[in-house]
């Protein structure tokens, strides 16, 4: 699937949230036939799509089929990351939520998803993005080094291992 950098990624909108909340229930379900139940076996709602639309900045990679890929950056930290294993910075964004349809993995739309979280956070401006990834099988924790995140830690947040990541612009 070739997609437009520049314009893959598009802010989502309210009318968006139904999408949003099946493409996560999708990556969910997925993610829980591959590797058991775990903590990203949460589903989600559409109420709590809007409301996360009220503290972060949500985009959405739209194709004629519909949303196929989500993610969110916020300036507010997210509970589960500690920034004393990050790089001191005056302003950070938080990549959270991220989402690609399952059967659209591995088509280059998550790189291209980073990629372009990149390009907002210059514009933001922010000086890095800091995510946090499930130190599990069915974490992304692989993916995001390979496409260039640096890791920050290695943490357990309520009995869930996790790992760091982080990319300074």
């Amino acid at each position: 699937m070739a997609l437009d950098l520049q314009n893959a990624l598009v802010p989502a909108t309210p009318d968006d949230a139904p999408a949003i909340a099946a493409l996560r229930a999708a990556v969910a379900r997925d993610l829980t036939a591959r590797y058991g139940k775990g903590h990203w076996s949460s589903e989600g709602s559409e109420k709590g799509v809007l409301r996360g639309m009220g503290t972060a900045r949500v985009f959405v990679v739209r194709v004629a089929q519909g949303v196929v890929a989500v993610l969110s950056l916020a300036t507010k930290k997210p509970w589960a990351i500690d920034p004393a294993y990050f790089t001191a910075c005056k302003r950070a964004l938080y990549l959270t939520d991220m989402a690609v349809d399952p059967a659209l993995q591995r088509q280059g739309i998550g790189r291209l998803c980073l990629e372009a979280a990149l390009r907002v956070a210059r514009e933001w401006p922010a000086d890095a993005i800091r995510l946090d990834a499930y130190d599990a099988a069915a974490g992304a924790g692989e993916f995001y080094r390979r496409c260039g995140f640096r890791e920050a830690g290695r943490v357990v947040y309520r009995k869930v291992p996790l790992v760091y990541f982080e990319w300074l612009v």
